[in-house]
């Protein structure tokens, strides 16, 4: 059983590093980081975070209860910094198309911790207070709260699939990747006629998308159909409020 790590008050008062640099919580995740940036996930060892940081390896220990934790931490801080400076405008659709664009282009700045995390759930503050910023928009916008919870479903695996789909190909060996854009050219478009009439019939089109990500378009696909959703709601009436939301609109903490 690793040791249990240390409140952050101990943390402050710990030795710097043979780098002169102090050990903190964010100094192991930034390294971290970099690391799987450098050498992927299998390169994320402790030995490799220690060498790296001039500390003893144990000493990661001390900040995180093992290597999972540290996962679940970079986890938590890749959120963090997706909804980092972003504020609600009060129009629920626009507020949440940019949440979904800022996840997806957080997570594909990091696509190795993307791989790695986005199929974690971190249960830690940033990610909680994302998940209450995104149900406080649906619920303010008047949607029912089995429909909030729902579509935020719905909303955030969709970010962070499309998340990790992409950041996966990011990962790949330049070599796989460029083999992987030029085969919309190099055999979808040369496929004959006869046997194939629809890939022909649209080939240049497949050629001309799909070397991009379809998340913007998937991400707007679900948004229109939450708002006809929600316009079929008010359409109804509030006849029977059972269920509905108390709607209180998500505030960014001053």
């Amino acid at each position: 059983m690793g040791k249990k790590a240390v409140q952050d008050g101990e943390r402050r008062r710990r030795r710097r590093t043979k780098q002169g640099q102090v050990l903190s919580h964010a100094l192991i995740i930034e390294t971290a980081l970099r690391l799987l940036r450098e050498h992927g996930a299998h390169g994320l060892t402790a030995r490799r975070l220690g060498m790296s940081l001039g500390a003893d390896p144990s000493t990661v220990y001390r900040y995180f209860d093992g290597m999972d934790d540290l996962t679940l931490a970079l986890a938590d801080e890749l959120m963090g910094r997706a909804v980092s400076g972003w504020s609600a405008t009060g129009d629920w659709r626009r507020d949440l198309r940019e949440l979904g664009l800022r996840v997806h282009a957080t997570y594909l700045a990091h696509p190795q911790a993307a791989v790695l995390t986005a199929a974690r759930v971190s249960g830690r503050s940033q990610e909680i207070a994302a998940d209450e910023a995104i149900l406080g928009l649906l619920r303010g916008a008047g949607f029912p709260d089995p429909s909030a919870v729902r579509i935020y479903h719905v909303f955030i695996d969709q970010a962070l699939a499309f998340a990790a789909l992409d950041a996966a190909s990011e990962t790949l060996p330049e070599p796989a990747r460029h083999a992987d854009r030029v085969i919309w050219h190099a055999t979808y478009a040369r496929l004959p006629e006869r046997t194939h009439p629809n890939i022909t019939a649209v080939a240049d089109l497949l050629a001309a998308r799909m070397n991009s990500s379809a998340y913007p378009v998937a991400l707007d696909m679900v948004l229109a159909s939450a708002a006809a959703e929600l316009a079929s709601v008010a359409h109804r009436g509030s006849g029977d409020d059972r269920g509905r939301a108390v709607t209180k609109p998500y505030r960014s903490p001053d």
